[in-house]
């Protein structure tokens, strides 16, 4: 019984570790969004300067979230492996009302009056230039209702064909191949969450064009799809460590209870 007892503490308190990491990182990835850096610059490398339909000349200028993104999709399958799809989907409509919540309680902050003194002891930033620290923090905190709905939408889309694609691998391929499931159904699911975004939230609520859409979501795609391979020995590690912490016989049982579930 103690055995028994013992092992229901270690998975849910697995759950919530793993929902934790899950829930922060996605949270984090959508507030810190709204900067955009350039992947050459940073690797030190000459600009991309990559011609796609014609007039549209595009580097690898990606969104600041992508840096952490990608750990969202892993512990999203770690998360499948051990606790199945309705684990993922859990997870994840909970985390996109958390994301909701953070968007509608950011955006009351960015309206309150500023007091006086906050403006004058901020009236200057390091080089002694004049910045009006309000506006500074309105622009960097309030992102635009059509990014917001185009970000949940494609999270959620994203999040859910993910964890289908992960369990449809999964019973092809057993406990076997764990790279082929994670890596396969993050990949495609990616595919979606990339043109998804854009297009909701550039195209339906801004002023691009389909062909920006598709230049620009081809652009973030091979950085999600490169990542996402790399990131793969991630998810050995994190199996080794759960089967460490569960115990491998309690570790194989809770995997194949999830697959077990998928399918019913």
């Amino acid at each position: 019984m103690a055995a028994i007892y013992s092992f229901t503490n270690k998975r849910t308190n697995l759950y919530i570790f793993l929902s934790a990491i899950f829930l922060t990182n996605a949270l984090v990835a959508e507030i810190i969004g709204v900067k955009i850096f350039s992947g050459e610059s940073l690797l030190g490398v000459r600009p991309a300067q990559i011609r796609l339909f014609g007039d549209f000349v595009l580097d690898f200028n990606l969104t600041a979230g992508a840096v952490i993104w990608p750990f969202v999709f892993v512990t999203s399958d770690i998360i499948n492996e051990y606790f199945g799809k309705a684990g993922v989907r859990r997870i994840s409509f909970l985390t996109a009302g958390f994301i909701a919540y953070s968007f509608f309680v950011i955006y009351a902050v960015t309206v309150l009056p500023p007091a006086q003194f906050w403006l004058e002891v901020n009236a200057t930033d390091t080089a002694g230039r004049p910045i009006n620290i309000n506006n500074a923090f309105g622009m960097i905190f309030r992102q635009g209702l059509g990014i917001i709905l185009g970000s949940l939408t494609a999270f959620l889309i994203g999040q859910l064909l993910d964890a289908s694609i992960f369990q449809a691998l999964r019973k092809i391929t057993g406990s076997r191949k764990i790279w082929l499931r994670a890596t396969g159904s993050t990949l495609v699911s990616q595919l979606v969450d990339s043109f998804v975004v854009l297009y909701i939230a550039f195209f339906v609520f801004g002023n691009w064009s389909v062909q920006q859409v598709l230049a620009v979501g081809i652009i973030n795609y091979i950085y999600k799809f490169t990542t996402a391979i790399l990131l793969t020995p991630l998810l050995y590690v994190a199996h080794y460590f759960i089967d460490k912490y569960l115990g491998k016989e309690h570790a194989e049982e809770l995997a194949n209870e999830a697959a077990m579930s998928s399918f019913m």
